[in-house]
């Protein structure tokens, strides 16, 4: 389980020498004869946000259900820690401590943040009971953490912000030991407010050496919350690129025209 006095990493692996935390080299996958993922390789450092951007098709949602568990390369290698893996399953992704928040975050509305924390894994007394005053306890210390000004824990999540909701859908990822974080457009339909909540809750993950990858087609978002960002248009990596060295538009150019910052277009 996660522990509050974990070592603090703020910056990124890269440089370090180590190998990446996550290397998905050379994937492909097809649907039907068409090349959903064409060759296209990624990587994630500790304490990294990459951040996954395309239009609706580009392959980056079916590259990253790769690394999931949701679906199956046709060819390529997926490394952890510089070791080759078999991802088969969402099993075996959590196996190797991935963790995936969907944009719907598969939380079940009628049950508060505790029951959520502990779905399907809930703690029990000797007696075999669901012990919900010891879940209650571990929910308020993990979100203690990550979101202090959280308050409702006896509230059901349906009655919680899109902020809170990300807050309780983290925590569980976090608290069951997640190293890989995998967040699929984490702000869509948050306001101002609740955007900021969680760009600091990313913060404090990348501060604890959890590398994320990022899914979203919102060029504002990714140049905010995300340290790389690798595009793809058409199944193909376009490139991968920097935060402070690009702006908006070489992002929107890499997009639409599928050319790198620099590169000519014909």
């Amino acid at each position: 389980m996660m522990q509050a006095e974990e070592t603090q990493n703020t910056n990124s692996g890269r440089g370090s020498g180590k190998p990446p935390l996550v290397e998905m080299n050379d994937i492909s996958i097809s649907f039907g004869g068409i090349k959903a993922v064409d060759h296209v390789s990624v990587d994630l450092y500790p304490g990294e946000v990459v951040g996954l951007l395309g239009h609706n098709g580009a392959g980056k949602s079916t590259l990253i259900k790769v690394l999931s568990g949701a679906y199956q390369m046709d060819s390529g290698e997926i490394r952890i820690d510089g070791e080759k893996v078999e991802i088969n399953n969402p099993r075996d992704a959590r196996a190797n401590n991935i963790e995936t928040i969907y944009q719907t975050l598969a939380l079940a509305d009628n049950l508060d943040a505790s029951s959520n924390l502990f779905l399907g894994r809930e703690m029990v007394t000797p007696m075999g009971l669901v012990n919900d005053a010891a879940m209650e306890a571990e929910c308020r210390k993990i979100m203690g953490q990550l979101n202090p000004n959280f308050q409702k824990f006896n509230d059901p999540v349906s009655a919680l912000s899109g902020g809170q909701r990300q807050s309780v859908a983290i925590a569980r990822a976090v608290y069951f030991n997640a190293r890989i974080l995998i967040m699929d457009e984490p702000t869509a339909a948050l306001g101002p407010h609740e955007t900021q909540m969680v760009a600091e809750l990313i913060q404090k993950l990348k501060a604890q050496g959890i590398g994320i990858f990022l899914i979203d087609h919102d060029v504002h978002a990714v140049m905010e919350l995300c340290d790389r960002a690798s595009v793809m248009k058409n199944g193909q990596l376009v490139g991968t690129v920097d935060i402070p060295d690009v702006t908006d538009d070489d992002l929107l150019s890499m997009i639409i025209l599928g050319k790198k910052p620099g590169e000519k277009t014909e």
